[in-house]
C-alpha cells in the first residue's frame, strides 16, 4: 500500500490536534490553554481544506478560530484570570478520567472498524456550491443548521454577559 502525500499531512495534523487537545486541558495557565484550544481549532480547518470542504475550512477559521478564541481571551482577560490552574486532583477523578478515556477510545476503534469507516479512503476534492451549503446552514428543515448556529450565539451572549458581571464585581 502506498502512502500518498495528502495521508501524510493528514497524519502530521491528527497528531498536532492530539498533542494540543491534550494540553488544553492539562496544562496550568488558562491562556496557554486558549492558546492549545486554537491550534486544535486551526487543524480541523485544515482538516476541511484537506478534504476539499474550503467554504467549510473558511467558516471553522472566521467564527470557531477568530470570534470564539477572541471571546475567551477576552473573558480571561476581563476577569484577571491568569492565575495557576495546578490543583491536586483526586484519585478517584484520575480514576474516572482514564475509564472514561478507554471507554471513548474503544468506542472510536468499535465503529471506525466495525462499520468500515478506516476502510475508504479520502474522498475526491470536489467543490461544493456555497448556496447549497448557505441553505444547509440558515434552513429550518431536515439536516439544516439554524437551531445550533441560534445555540451557540445564545451561548456567547451568556459568555459575554457572564464575562463582564464577573469582571464588574471587583
Amino acid at each position: 500500500m502506498e502512502i500518498t502525500l495528502q495521508q501524510v499531512i493528514f497524519g502530521i495534523v491528527a497528531l498536532m490536534m492530539m498533542v494540543c487537545s491534550v494540553l488544553a486541558v492539562t496544562t496550568g495557565k488558562i491562556l496557554r490553554a486558549a492558546t492549545a484550544l486554537l491550534f486544535v481549532l486551526f487543524g480541523t480547518a485544515l482538516f476541511y481544506f484537506i478534504l476539499g470542504y474550503t467554504y467549510l475550512g473558511a467558516v471553522q477559521l472566521s467564527v470557531y478560530a477568530g470570534g470564539i478564541v477572541v471571546l475567551y481571551v477576552f473573558s480571561i482577560l476581563l476577569t484577571r484570570s491568569d492565575k495557576n490552574m495546578n490543583e491536586r486532583i483526586p484519585r478517584g477523578r484520575w480514576f474516572a478520567a482514564l475509564a472514561t478515556t478507554l471507554a471513548g477510545l474503544a468506542l472510536t476503534v468499535f465503529l471506525l472498524l466495525g462499520h468500515g469507516f478506516a476502510l475508504g479512503g479520502i474522498p475526491v476534492m470536489q467543490e461544493l456550491d456555497p448556496a447549497v451549503i448557505g441553505e444547509a446552514l440558515i434552513g429550518m428543515g431536515k439536516y439544516q443548521f439554524v437551531l445550533p448556529f441560534e445555540a451557540v450565539s445564545v451561548l456567547l451572549l451568556a459568555c459575554m454577559v457572564g464575562a463582564i458581571l464577573i469582571a464588574r464585581k471587583h
